[in-house]
């Protein structure tokens, strides 16, 4: 039999509904995973070994008695410590809440236990989820392809753990490409859904950036995650109607269609590696049929200003207490320091700019059906290549520097994938990113399918070298 923990998200389900394989089993195979490599990796910020265990026996008495079962019913997952989970450390990537343990799941992480998964436990993530890396008190997130370069952010734990087998998959977050980022650094599938797709609960999303999504392996698995973790509750700021047609697992099936595709100039500074990839991946999409084109120029330039006013008023407005800032990194330091700068004035004149600007996105790119970019500019960088220890204002630079495009879509609230759709020859994953229009997930699922099966990439596993947690 194959290792369970090479098979995909959906596989895993359909052989624990087969009776293939007991729940028991397959997160025992996950849990032994992590305590092998997760060393080296820093994925995981908090292992919950005993109440993983605990959820798949109770999974197996399910399977046992026969009783109709949830759809990913066994299924061990990962989620980014930036969501709560009942029970668990619950430090959001902070060193100032290294103690603090949530009281209550996330709207999302329950919907995650409804399906019927098991939670191994949390994963390394970004302080506040503030950095395109993640570099905190746990150690840095490793990339399972390459351990001396990252694994971005600031999902950056939650991409590593799916990459290396250590979950089926993830729970993320992106409120700037922290879901494409590190899924194209990690070499698997991170999708940002559209906004008010899913529900921020107990948080909020007041200023319109953030959402949850999934990481995994393949597109299928990835549909399937978003299914259910989709789903809004009263008092969301934004909310969208039940999924079309039911499933976006469906979607995955289904073929697109003759799309236009915009393909958006390459930013100044762009990688060799990067711009190969864009350009091969707009032939692939030529040759399956789809009308490709070169779109209008976009960048940091269309953002960066009022982006700027509402990252840094995010990060301000963390209850940190007092005794605890010095705890903090120096990005985030600096990065609620500017925020502590701007007035109700300043904030309420950058989301006006943000939606004047989301409008005329959407007029600039109204020919075209989705958009292709490279996710990054370059390659994934090595650990602490980012940051600039003098300077944080220059280590925020650097991250707009290598996402040139993700925060585009957070902006807009279009849904946008990253797909590990070409690699390095020393082995380095390029992620390419497909944009769609608001609410279009199931056509943007269908056309990252399509490209999939032309192009496969769920069969690279990368060698990974034991290390003591």
């Amino acid at each position: 039999m194959v290792n369970p923990t090479d098979m995909t998200l959906l596989e895993q389900a359909a052989a624990v509904r087969e009776r293939r394989i007991s729940p028991v089993e397959l997160v025992d195979q996950h849990l032994e995973r992590i305590e092998r490599y997760d060393g080296e990796l820093a994925a995981y910020a908090t292992v919950n070994e005993a109440g993983a265990r605990r959820a798949a026996k109770e999974a197996e008495q399910k399977v046992t008695a026969g009783v109709e079962l949830p759809p990913l019913h066994g299924v061990p997952v990962s989620v980014k410590d930036t969501w709560p989970v009942a029970g668990l450390r619950f430090s959001a990537g902070s060193r100032a809440f290294a103690d603090r343990v949530a009281p209550a799941d996330a709207a999302v992480v329950t919907a995650l236990r409804e399906a019927g998964t098991v939670i191994l436990g949390t994963t390394n993530a970004a302080e506040f989820g503030c950095s395109s890396y993640t570099e905190t008190f746990y150690g840095a997130a490793r990339n399972p392809h390459a351990p001396a370069r990252g694994a971005g952010g600031s999902s950056g734990g939650a991409a590593a753990s799916v990459a290396a087998g250590l979950a089926a998959g993830a729970l993320g977050s992106d409120g700037g490409g922290s879901v494409r980022i590190p899924a194209a650094s990690c070499g698997v599938v991170g999708i940002k859904p559209s906004r008010g797709r899913v529900t921020p609960a107990p948080g909020s999303d007041a200023l319109g950036l953030g959402t949850a999504g999934p990481l995994a392996r393949t597109v299928a698995d990835a549909a399937a995650l978003l299914d259910v973790m989709s789903g809004s509750l009263p008092g969301d700021a934004s909310a969208l109607p039940p999924v079309p047609d039911g499933c976006f697992r469906a979607s995955a099936d289904r073929d697109p269609g003759r799309l236009r595709i915009g393909v958006l100039p390459p930013v100044d500074g762009a990688a060799g590696p990067c711009l190969t990839a864009a350009g091969a991946t707009a032939d692939l999409l030529s040759g399956l049929g789809h009308n490709v084109s070169e779109a209008l120029h976009a960048g940091p330039d269309d953002y960066r200003d009022f982006f700027t006013v509402l990252w840094t008023t995010l990060a301000a407005a963390v209850p940190v207490p007092e005794d605890k800032e010095g705890e903090l990194l120096d990005l985030t330091r600096w990065l609620r320091e500017e925020g502590r700068r701007h007035s109700a004035a300043d904030l309420a004149t950058a989301l006006a700019r943000m939606q004047v600007k989301a409008r005329e996105l959407g007029r600039r790119f109204a020919g075209f059906d989705v958009l292709l970019s490279p996710t990054l500019a370059g390659v994934p960088p090595e650990v602490g290549a980012l940051v600039d220890s003098r300077d944080p204002a220059r280590t925020y630079e650097n991250m707009l520097a290598l996402i040139p495009h993700t925060p585009l879509f957070n902006i807009t609230g279009q849904p946008s994938v990253s797909l590990p759709l070409h690699w390095t020859a020393d082995g380095l994953p390029i992620g390419i990113m497909l944009t769609g229009r608001v609410h279009h997930e199931a056509a943007l699922i269908s056309l990252a399918a399509q490209v999939e099966r032309a192009l496969p990439w769920h069969d690279r596993r990368p060698r990974l070298v034991a290390g003591a947690r």
